[in-house]
């Protein structure tokens, strides 16, 4: 990195200068009501700011809140708004700044792991970043598939308004079902006013967001969050239903959101893109075809703590399997590790016993959250399974990993 160019802690007072650096790199202005909502998340003393004689030539930050994981709910360090100024590129500030931003966290101790949203996939996993849960987008050509799965008795009722208003009933439900939503995170009422702003610039045409709960017998059991763009074309109307977030407490509700989201007046699509690689949906429709999914990334995961991390989760069964782990960013990770535990609980200590199997900090990202097996590592030559001790089932979880949210 230039001699120049110095890393040092953010203040609120670089605020502005950071959201011009981010309009640059991501090509959408930060201003109005984005503006008012990201400065009131934003935490100047965890963000970072490589800054060349004043300038703000790069940034990231770290957001606290609460992850899910198997079994678990966890601390963990949200990363976002990682950038670097066009001019100052190939100059070493994005691995300056992610290295020293590793190196708070772990200096801090509480926070056994970070997560993040990747711009760029080939970038992450040189800082230990491992891809740990895909989602589905959908674009559902609404007007083609039918639930196969009758309404049932009693239905409960749906109600309709705005998020904001309705934000009593939505946070309730919300954190009921993401404590055992693995790739979740928590929601202050800080996060609860960013998710629900509503920018009228930030819509690209289209409504307002909208909100329906569903109401069963003992209250809310259910909501969904949506938008429309509207359309016409020479066979009539056109419009795209676009569905933010669908969050249900049981099977009931989640089949009258998705009959309601399927059924909004003048739509022919319906727009999903944050569904979970197992979204029971798939299995509702007569026409899995015309739900048009694709594949994406979602969380990705960097083990900050290593026997911390490995500690604090559940296991699907029994292990007892020892690591031998390369981190050589945080070299306290590594070494050889036994890992025992199960169902109820789980203990990580440092040992000189041989190794069952290698891998790197970023493939203990990839299969913390149980969305990647260590087979399938072990299968692209990644991981190196020494013994026939094969730890795989004992890391995977009985529902994928998902991300109702992108931060």
């Amino acid at each position: 990195m230039d001699d120049g160019i110095r890393i040092r802690q953010g203040t609120i007072e670089d605020f502005p200068a950071i959201c011009d650096l981010l309009g640059v790199v991501f090509h959408e202005e930060l201003a109005g009501a984005a503006k008012t909502a990201e400065r009131e998340v934003f935490e100047p003393e965890r963000s970072l700011i490589a800054d060349d004689a004043g300038q703000v030539a790069g940034q990231t930050v770290a957001y606290s809140r609460e992850l899910t994981v198997p079994g678990a709910v966890l601390p963990a360090a949200h990363i976002s708004s990682v950038g670097v100024r066009p001019t100052h590129r190939r100059r070493g500030l994005l691995t300056a700044l992610m290295r020293r931003q590793l190196e708070d966290i772990a200096a801090a101790g509480r926070e056994p792991l970070a997560v993040l949203w990747a711009s760029e996939t080939a970038i992450y996993p040189r800082f230990g970043y491992g891809a740990a849960a895909s989602r589905l987008r959908f674009t559902i050509m609404n007007r083609e598939v039918r639930l196969t799965v009758p309404p049932a008795e009693p239905s409960g009722r749906l109600r309709m308004g705005e998020p904001t208003g309705l934000l009593s009933e939505i946070s309730k439900v919300f954190d009921q079902v993401r404590v055992d939503r693995v790739g979740w995170s928590d929601r202050d009422d800080r996060w609860w006013r960013s998710v629900l702003t509503d920018p009228s610039e930030h819509r690209d045409g289209a409504t307002r967001e909208y909100a329906v709960v569903h109401d069963g017998p003992g209250g809310p059991t259910g909501y969904a969050r949506w938008r429309v763009k509207d359309g016409w074309s020479s066979h009539g109307p056109d419009s795209t239903a676009q569905v933010t977030e669908v969050v249900a407490a049981d099977p009931q509700a989640y089949q009258a959101l998705w009959r309601f989201l399927l059924g909004i007046d003048l739509t022919r699509t319906v727009k999903f893109s944050h569904g979970a690689v197992d979204e029971p949906l798939q299995y509702l429709v007569d026409e899995p075809r015309r739900l048009g999914t694709t594949l994406a990334d979602a969380l990705w995961v960097r083990l900050v703590d290593v026997p911390g991390a490995l500690a604090a989760r559940r296991y699907r069964a029994p292990v007892d399997v020892v690591l031998e782990v390369d981190d050589p960013i945080l070299p306290a990770n590594t070494g050889r590790w036994r890992l025992t535990g199960g169902p109820a609980g789980a203990a990580c200590v440092r040992t000189g016993d041989p190794a069952d199997l290698t891998a790197t900090v970023t493939d203990l990202g990839a299969v913390y959250l149980g969305g990647t097996s260590l087979a399938t590592l072990a299968a692209a030559g990644r991981v190196r399974q020494l013994t026939g001790n094969d730890p795989s089932l004992a890391f995977g979880w009985h529902r994928a990993p998902s991300a109702t949210e992108t931060f």
